[in-house]
Parts: structure tokens; sequence; C-alpha cells
């Protein structure tokens, strides 16, 4: 950040800080004045009001008591919505959500749980009434007592209760979720009406913190940014943010961003308030029982002198990919959503992102082929056939620089050893040698130099590409080409001892034999001796071997094939070099080699007779 930007928000803290300061000095809040009990407003279903102990108003963040009817009693209950992408059930245990699958999406043969728990149970979406500090410390619980329930409609229900203050001052809180058929997208309102000794809600500076946690799903073992990850971002302005979150230090975000978000590798949950008063975003790690990581959102909806607090939230919660984030940008939703930017969290946050482009290219031919024949590991075997295609002239030019190299060597040799102990004389004379010859040594190096962008962008599109989630190849072996494979899975718990493995692979073992294989066809016996040739043909492939055993199966297949087609390729240039060499030496004139001349004996000198 500039030193002008960092000035520029201190100077507007100091100012905010003053202006704060000096309007409760000069304009202080007026004191609550008592009224009679019949004639302060009461929503239908409270009881009689005790006469209130304390000053109009909240101070507590605990001892909140639900009320209800008199003599009602409200037992535990479970509310089940479907939609065509969702069932969500809901406990009226707090008014929260406990299941939230997707219908269409599926983790270990079961549809996706979005709700991922430890062992406290899901209770997403909870209410508490303090600040998010005191949520996060435990001092401020969230709402846990049986809400009534009213199912206004098969996508529209309602949790309402009565909660009485230690001065006896009471309050309603409700509930409302609603929901769409064909969305991720649902609208939680949340209501808070005054009756009885209250006149604004303030709990230790806010009027309630709205959670959710303990973390989206679906199930993982551990986050290590590649299987699976959580990243935490803001939008606001048009402009993504990306929060440092950790265990020790949440996450506090007070600009009143336009939405807020928890990503993972494949869904995420959005959170867009819509709240005419002022908020905090605030991201937690901290971590449960039960539990391999933690990742929670909350929203500490600021203190209030209103008697009646009305706020809307839409939640985002489901895939992220494009085909169903992109409906909130055109606006083509049930909610009016528009140029929201929510597509901004599906797009390349990989570690080469320039490589964008070529990874959306093959990406739309991984697509293309898969309409054509309906299996990711065949499309992905057709993809690597087109690319050695289009890159067959670029092999080929490179196997007759090989070839032309080997010919020159024995005057580069020469070169090398008359100029010996003056490598910038040897660089000069090796210029212009190779520039009178009309060879260029990096030709041979050219397919290589391409083929590693397009190497790292189909890591990254076997890592990110949503459709290659659970997309099967082989079944009963490559069942998911976006995770690696196994044959053999070791026992839960289990990994071997520094690498940690936890399954025997058998594709990275055909990854090895296909390089060990191609190396030794490309490799022509002079060079075998090489000792530098034998670590590129021997330890480079088994360095890849560790580096490739815990990758996306999809990846290996690409590479095994693309081995395999480039051997065969080399296969065929080999013949085409020979048959050239053989036309080439048929076709040359022939040139007779002078006769040697034959000295008659004696040295071909006649003896003087004396």
């Amino acid at each position: 950040m500039e030193k002008k930007t960092i000035l520029a928000v201190v100077l507007s803290m100091v100012v905010m800080l003053g202006f704060w300061a000096l309007n409760e000095r000069l304009f202080p809040p007026p004191e609550p004045t008592p009224q009679p009990v019949g004639q302060q407003p009461q929503a239908p279903g409270w009881p009689q009001p005790t006469i209130p102990t304390q000053e109009d108003g909240l101070d507590a963040t605990w001892d909140i008591m639900p009320t209800g009817e008199p003599g009602e009693i409200i037992p535990q209950e479970y509310v089940v919505i479907f939609t065509d992408a969702l069932r969500v059930v809901f406990s009226n245990a707090g008014g929260s959500i406990v299941s939230y699958q997707l219908n269409r999406h599926f983790d270990r043969g079961e549809p996706v749980e979005m709700i991922f728990t430890g062992d406290a149970g899901a209770q997403a979406f909870q209410v508490a009434f303090g600040n998010w500090h005191d949520v996060i410390l435990g001092r401020a619980r969230p709402i846990e007592s049986n809400f009534r329930v009213n199912r206004v409609s098969d996508l529209i229900v309602e949790f309402d209760q009565n909660f009485q203050t230690p001065g006896g001052g009471q309050f309603n809180l409700r509930k409302r979720y609603t929901f769409q058929l064909d969305e991720y997208m649902f609208e939680l309102r949340i209501f808070l009406t005054g009756g009885p000794g209250v006149n604004y809600f303030n709990f230790e500076d806010a009027a309630y913190t709205l959670i959710f946690g303990p973390q989206i799903g679906p199930r993982f073992t551990r986050l290590d940014d590649r299987h699976e990850f959580r990243r935490y971002m803001t939008y606001r302005g048009g402009r993504l943010r990306t929060e440092r979150v950790n265990e020790r230090a949440p996450s506090i975000v007070s600009d009143q961003p336009d939405w807020a978000a928890v990503v993972g590798k494949y869904f995420a949950l959005v959170a867009m308030p819509h709240i005419n008063h002022n908020f905090d975003i605030v991201f937690a790690t901290h971590p449960e029982p039960g539990l391999p990581a933690a990742s929670r959102l909350l929203i500490e909806r600021q203190a209030t002198f209103g008697s009646r607090i009305e706020d809307r939230f839409l939640f985002y919660l489901g895939p992220k990919n494009q085909q169903n984030l992109v409906r909130y940008e055109r606006g083509d939703n049930a909610f009016l959503v528009r140029d929201s930017g929510i597509t901004d969290i599906a797009a390349n946050s990989g570690l080469w992102a320039i490589l964008s482009p070529l990874e959306n290219a093959l990406k739309w031919l991984l697509e293309f082929f898969y309409r054509l024949i309906p299996n990711w590991g065949v499309a992905i075997i057709l993809v690597t056939l087109f690319v050695r295609l289009v890159m067959f002239p670029l092999t080929k030019k490179s196997s007759e620089s090989t070839l032309r190299m080997q010919a020159l060597a024995p005057q580069i040799k020469e070169i090398q050893e008359k100029y010996k102990g003056n490598p910038q004389k040897i660089n000069q004379e090796m210029a212009a040698f190779y520039k009178r010859e009309g060879y260029n040594p990096l030709a041979g190096c050219l397919p290589m130099l391409i083929q590693l962008p397009i190497f790292l962008a189909m890591f990254q599109l076997f890592s990110n590409h949503f459709d290659l989630r659970g997309a099967m190849f082989i079944p009963g072996w490559i069942e998911d080409l976006s995770i690696p494979e196994s044959i053999i899975d070791f026992p839960e718990g289990f990994a071997l001892p520094l690498l940690g493995w936890t399954a025997l692979r058998l594709l990275p073992f055909i990854y090895v034999g296909s390089q060990l294989l191609y190396g030794k066809v490309v490799t022509n016996p002079a060079q075998q001796g090489n000792m530098q040739m034998k670590i590129m043909l021997y330890a480079m492939p088994i360095i890849f071997f560790f580096i490739l055993y815990e990758m996306p199966s999809g990846l290996l297949i690409y590479w095994i094939m693309s081995n395999l087609l480039t051997l065969g390729q080399q296969l065929i240039i080999n013949k085409y070099m020979i048959r050239k060499k053989a036309v080439a030496a048929a076709t040359a004139p022939v040139v007779e080699a002078p006769r040697p001349v034959i000295a008659p004996p004696g040295g071909g000198k006649k003896k003087k007779k004396r």
C-alpha cells in the first residue's frame, strides 16, 4: 500500500473518531421516558410484562430468556425444504440450518453436504445477542431455544420467539428464509421488534451477531492448498480483496463490503448483507473438536436506537462455477441481483494466472471432445492427441536439429579442443560456425519450452475445473480425475513416514515407465555415455515420480499419453530421417577418387651405367 493511501486512511479514521466523540458530547441520546404499560406497543402473543427494574434498553449479553406464550411448551422439530437444487433441513432450536445438501453434486456417493460440522453438530445461521468478540470467546452464546414454526409456503419458512431481559424488557426475534426452485441463493430476513421496556437494541455495542459455521463442505481431511483450501474474500466497489486469517487473529472487515465469501476449491459461501446500518464482517478459524479446520463467517449488526430492526441478507451457498454464478451478474435470478462481481470467486487464482488464456483454450477443447464422447478421461486423451498433432511440425524440426547436431559434433569438438582454456574465443568461434552452417542450437529446445506452459495450464485446469470434480474415467480405478487415483488405500489414519502417502497409486509408476522409454528412444547411443544425459534420462523421471505422486489423475493421464504419442512421433521421424539419408546418399553424384601413382621398383629412377 502506498504511503499516501495509508496516510489518507489514518486521517479518515481520526476524523471519524473525532466526529463521533464530538457528536456524543454535543448531542447525547435523549433519556427514555417511561410509559404506562397499557400504552406500550405489543406484538401478538406477548404475555403481560413485569414492571421494568432497569432503564429502557439492553446492555447485557447474557440472561436473555425466551418467554413464549403463558404455559406454552414448544417441542423441538425439524423442517425440510426441497428444491430442484437443494435439500435444506432446519431445526426450530434457534431457527438454524442443520443440513444443506446439493442435489446435483455428490461426495462419496452422497449429495454434497455444505455444512461440515464437528462434534458439536451443525447449527448454521444462528443468532447471538452480543458482539462478535463475545461470540468467539463464548460470552455470548448462540440462541438454541425452540422457536415457533410458521411454514408460509413450500419455499418459505419462519421461526419466531419472544425474549425477556433481566430487567423485564421484552422483544421478539423472527427469522424468515425464502428459497427458489432452481437457485443456490436464498434470502434470510431478521426482524427484531421491541416490546415493553425495550426502545433500542444494544447488546455490548451490537444488536446481534449472525453466525455461519463451523465450516463449509464438502468433507475433507486437511487443507493443503491443493486438494482443498479455504480463502476469505470481500468485494467492494468493483474490487476483490483477499483477507488474511489465522487461528490467533480473526479478520475484521468494517468498510461495509458488498459481499463477503468463504471460498473452497469447488464450493463457496457468499454473504450479501442489505442493512441500512453499520455492520462488521468477521472471518474466524478458531478450532472446534472433531473438525480438521474451521472457517466461520460472522456478521455483527451494530447497535441501534430504534425499537424495530428489519435486516435482509442474501446467501449463495453452492458450486463455485461460472454456470451458476453468472446469473447474478446478468440479473436473471429471482432476487434481481446483477453486476455483483460474484463471478470473481471462480476466476483463476492459481500461481500462474498469466496462463489463464491457455487454460481457457484447453478447457474449451476438453468440453468440445466431451460433447463428442461423454467421458472426461477419453476427452483428455483426445486433447493430448490434438496437442501433439499441432506440435508435430515443431517436434519434427527438433528431431532434425538433433540429427544435424550429431553431424556437426566432430567439428564442434575440434573448435573446443583448439581453443581450450579460452571460453570467450570458443563462444566467438562457435557463433561464427553456427552462422556459417545455418544452424540454430536452440531449435531443438523449442518444443520443450512450449510444452512447459501447456503442462502448467493443464495442472491448473485439472485442479480448478469444476466439471472434472467427480469425473469418472475407469470405474473401480480412476473414478475422479480431479484427485489422485489409488489401487490400495492404506488403513485410515496411517501414512507412509516422511512421504505422507495414504495410498498405493498406479499412474505414477506408469508415468515413470513411459518417461524412461521415451528418453531411451530419443537419446542416441553417443549421448547415452554422457553423464549429464544419464541424469536427464534416469534421475529426472524418478524426481518427477515423487512430485506427481499426489497430483490429479487427469494430469498424469495427459503426461503419460503425451509421452507415448511423442514416442510414436519420434519413431516415425527416425524412420523418415533414415529414409531421407538413404535417398540423399543414393542420389548424390559419385566422385571418383584420384588414382594413386605407383612408383616403379627402385624408387622409379633409372640407374646410370658406369
